[in-house]
């Protein structure tokens, strides 16, 4: 097998901070609501100019430098997003738009919240298979434009930012040992954004006053029963897969989702909460970016440190779910 290297990670979220006490002025609701149920205290918004690619931007800039990459060593750039600037071009075309990268392929994957690790999961392929050597994996949402903020269940838990990696072929700590994804689309009805596809198609009075182009949660309670279960089983998979056991990991890295479905997912795994990275208290849930965002805080921060086990843990809307092993 090729080498895999994560070379750089970087991160962007965006100046605006809102507060729970800010959304209490428009929602009926309070700062102590929400932090019981989901943990969430902030949460950024994008600037009115700013799209997903101007957001990625900023990360993937902070990544490849920190990977001693130029725009030009780049052979594929991939984003993962369900909020791109367009549907047509591609997310991951406005990104390389803003770069000065014309060799690079680019292309969206969208897998929802689980989207940075099917997206790291296509840049590992290219560079087994020896069609890339340099790969630029970024993702980028901004939830706050696809919110009914009405809606006070839902849209408390959501925000805006960017996280982005780069991966090579090369030897060298930090490596990418594995990664797993799954899906099962016969049951992705509960987490849903009906507007804008083709079966929401055109736009129209009624279609909006539906409230059709807004994210839906449907069944909550049953959704994250199905959440925790995969995002255990996506740990306890690639572990097994791999040789590792549960006490060789030092960091748990995870869709930032909930903070009490984070919470039981290391009740079912039996392991100290201590070793969960979190992020979701400051940022929200920001869909596919907010594994890579928590990735990218950890190392810049020091917490991860050379030697290190990481395995992040991903479920999202799909229904989709995986994870990926890195030996720093």
């Amino acid at each position: 097998m090729v080498p895999i290297r994560l070379a750089g990670t970087g991160l962007y979220v965006p100046q605006k901070v809102l507060t729970n006490f800010d959304l209490q002025k428009t929602l009926d609701t309070t700062d102590e609501w929400v932090v019981k149920r989901t943990g969430v205290s902030e949460r950024r918004i994008a600037a009115p100019d700013e799209a997903a690619s101007d957001l990625a931007l900023h990360a993937s800039r902070q990544a490849m430098e920190a990977a001693g990459v130029t725009d030009r060593d780049l052979d594929f750039i991939i984003l993962a997003t369900i909020t791109p600037d367009t549907h047509c071009p591609s997310g991951a075309n406005w990104l390389q738009a803003k770069m000065d990268a014309p060799q690079a392929i680019s292309f969206d994957v969208t897998a929802a919240c689980s989207g940075f690790v099917f997206a790291l999961d296509v840049a590992t392929r290219y560079i087994q298979c020896g069609m890339a050597k340099t790969v630029l994996v970024a993702a980028s949402e901004v939830m706050s434009r696809v919110q009914d903020w009405t809606d006070r269940t839902n849209c408390i838990l959501w925000g805006d930012g960017a996280g982005a990696a780069v991966l090579t072929a090369a030897e060298g700590a930090p490596q990418i040992i594995d990664t797993y994804i799954g899906t099962d689309g016969a049951n992705g009805q509960n987490l849903l954004m009906p507007g804008g596809g083709s079966k929401t198609t055109p736009i129209s009075h009624e279609s909006v006053d539906a409230k059709a182009h807004t994210l839906r949660m449907i069944e909550a309670s049953a959704s994250v029963r199905v959440a925790v279960k995969h995002f255990a089983e996506s740990v306890l998979l690639i572990l097994e897969r791999n040789g590792y056991k549960l006490e060789d990991v030092d960091h748990f890295i995870p869709h930032q989702a909930n903070l009490r479905m984070l919470q039981s997912v290391a009740k079912r795994l039996g392991v100290d909460f201590d070793k969960f990275v979190i992020t979701v208290d400051r940022y929200g849930n920001i869909s596919s970016a907010s594994s890579i965002i928590a990735l990218a805080e950890a190392v810049h921060s020091g917490r991860i440190k050379p030697g290190d086990l990481a395995c992040i843990t991903v479920f999202g809307g799909g229904l989709t779910w995986g994870s990926v092993l890195i030996q720093f």
